[in-house]
């Protein structure tokens, strides 16, 4: 297709904005799908997706839009007729934020959508700095005006308020209904860039997603810059410098739709007999072996894991089964990370990296449903940075693998800048809750006179667990936020260990502020002594810090009456089974394992009062 009449766009929003409705809407009303195929979230196609209400893959579609004639931003007549409207749909949620940069890089505009009723929140700016860096054009579109509480010319001063958009420079729709929606599309036409590139230069494509085929191997989503690619045709992939032959290529349409070429300003698959999803590199640059491009595309900084956790095999899963269920949700998630882990607690386990604690349950799920693995979690932690007294700086993932304080020189903990975006009644609620959390206040932006953004630095330890949940639950469920990593800080840490029956249990170690431990440990032993159940022995919780104990708890034993069969007769027939009795519980004590529940795992995160 001729490049001037294609459009390259992301759809992107805070969550349950409407980015799917709209996304279903328009290939409704381009004749992607018939009223027969629709169904709502046509694009989220994986069945948690669905269930939970939201996009956690992008997804991608080509439309095709009969353009009825107009004139560009520039006033430039357009002529009417057949464009080709490539869009690609992103998730909302912060962890996913990967996802959204890589459909950005695809692009040359984006739909920055805002809900009529709810204004704007904390994503919807993070989105949209996002699409500024990567210079997109921006399209803002109020969306839900159906709603009763809908007020949209309220809300398209607040963009212009807080991001400088022309307020009537943003179209007024509904997803739902289908109102306003022909004339976003219109507005994509005139107002979205027209992809830059050269159909006579060597091919240049860029790798912005991938994932397995069961038959057919990787299927490598690109976005075609210079030249063009056909079936048959030998590419080399830059970034590993290994060659294949292309066996198809094609749009999706929303299905995979084969097509001779795909040509510069285009937006599809490649299909080239890559067996594993280790041999792409997300953001690679594709070139033709016989004729190479000179230089590769910039293509993307790797997703930072930041939350990790050990995953153990239940009852009924061993150790290589889980491997082998790991390996292969892998293959279409490369976005978190594996290696082997062991406690004595819990045998052999794998140790994992997430982008966020939402990644984190969702990989969760995947691999129980779609694996049928029955998992044990530990507690999520953040990682640290250690500088040894050497000068050495090494990252550390758990608090099992911090050294002796001997070595240590300074520890340091990862902070994040917290946007918080409140009704300004609720000002003094997120100060109290933020000043808990040790988070330090930075400034204060109104984006109208009802509605604040509210910039803490906070150690992101505070924040990965409960602190959303809180802030609801503070701001009557009006407060939104979004964070990014800002770096390593040193404080003065300790490591919290807790021991069960005298044995140091790992997985229920924690790195805490000095200032805390003591609380903290006294409060984590606590929780516990409810969530592990009683047995035949007593069982001592300490909480220490090095090798002081600084609180204790017990679970006292189950109680049999061995007595109970003596009817009268000698008293030192009673305490000689007593005796027994006590002498047995001694030595069960020495040799008997502890049985710990998964709930007492999680209790380690548990900050409330």
């Amino acid at each position: 297709m001729d490049i001037s009449r294609i459009r390259n766009f992301s759809i992107i929003a805070h969550i349950d904005h409407g980015k799917s409705t709209l996304a279903d809407r328009m290939m409704l009303m381009c004749g992607a799908l018939s009223e027969r195929e629709f169904r709502a979230q046509f694009l989220d196609d994986m069945d948690l997706e669905r269930e939970m209400g939201i996009t956690i893959k992008a997804n991608r579609v080509a439309l095709n839009y009969a353009y009825p004639g107009g004139k560009d931003a520039s006033g430039k007549t357009l002529e009417a007729g057949e464009y080709r409207l490539n869009l690609i749909d992103t998730p909302g949620h912060v962890d996913f934020h990967y996802e959204v940069s890589r459909a950005l890089a695809a692009c040359e505009g984006a739909l920055l959508l805002v809900d009529a009723a709810q204004g704007i929140q904390a994503q919807t700016l993070a989105n949209a700095y996002k699409a500024v860096e990567a210079g997109l054009e921006i399209l803002p579109v109020i969306n839900k005006i159906d709603l009763p509480g809908a007020r949209p010319e309220d809300v398209a001063l607040e963009l212009e308020q807080a991001l400088d958009m022309p307020a009537e420079g943003a179209f007024f729709a509904s997803a739902k209904t289908g109102e306003g929606v022909d004339e976003i599309l219109a507005g994509i036409v005139e107002r979205v860039p027209v992809p830059v590139g050269d159909a006579n230069r060597p091919l240049k494509a860029m790798i912005y997603d991938a994932k397995v085929d069961a038959h057919r191997g990787v299927v490598s989503h690109i976005r075609v810059v210079d030249g063009s690619i056909g079936k048959g045709e030998k590419i080399r992939l830059m970034a590993t410098g290994r060659t294949h032959l292309v066996s198809d290529v094609g749009i999706h349409s929303p299905k995979l739709v084969s097509r001779p070429r795909l040509g510069s300003g285009e937006v599809g698959y490649l299909f080239a007999g890559i067996k594993t999803i280790h041999d792409v590199n997300i953001g690679d640059t594709v070139t033709l072996e016989s004729r190479p491009c000179e230089e590769a595309l910039p293509g993307y900084q790797a997703p930072l894991q930041m939350v990790f956790c050990d995953f153990y095999p239940g009852p009924g899963t061993t150790s290589q089964e889980l491997r082998e269920a790991m390996e292969q949700l892998w293959l279409n998630d490369s976005s978190f990370t594996f290696t082997p882990a062991a406690s004595v607690a819990l045998g052999k386990g794998f140790r994992c990296g997430f982008l966020g604690l939402l990644h984190m349950k969702i990989i969760q799920e995947r691999l129980e449903r779609e694996s049928d693995v029955d998992l044990v979690q530990t507690a999520p932690t953040v990682s640290f940075e250690v500088l040894y007294k050497d000068g050495v700086v090494r990252r550390i993932e758990s608090p099992s693998e911090l050294p002796s304080q001997d070595q240590i020189e300074e520890l340091r903990e990862p902070y994040s800048r917290v946007e918080v975006i409140v009704p300004s009644r609720y000002i003094g609620n997120v100060m109290k809750l933020s000043e808990e959390r040790r988070g330090a206040f930075k400034r204060t932006e109104y984006l109208s006179p009802e509605r604040v953004v509210l910039v803490y630095e906070f150690p992101l330890s505070e924040i990965i667990y409960d602190y959303y949940d809180r802030l609801k639950s503070v701001t009557s469920g009006y407060g939104t936020m979004d964070y990014d990593m800002i770096g390593f800080r040193a404080d003065d840490l300790v490591r919290l260990n807790i021991l069960v029956n005298g044995v140091a249990v790992d997985a229920l170690s924690v790195i805490v502020h000095r200032s805390r431990a003591d609380n903290r440990g006294r409060k984590l032993i606590r929780r516990l002594k409810k969530e592990i159940d009683r047995h035949l022995f007593e069982i001592p919780l300490q909480a220490a810090v090095g090798n002081k104990v600084i609180a204790r708890e017990s679970i006292r034993p189950v109680r049999k009456d061995v007595t109970a069969k003596c009817y009268g007769g000698d008293v030192s027939r009673k305490r000689k089974l007593l005796e027994k009795q006590k002498a047995g519980r001694k030595r069960m004590k020495q040799v008997g394992s502890v049985s710990i529940p998964q709930k007492a795992f999680m209790a380690v995160l548990d900050t409330a009062e």
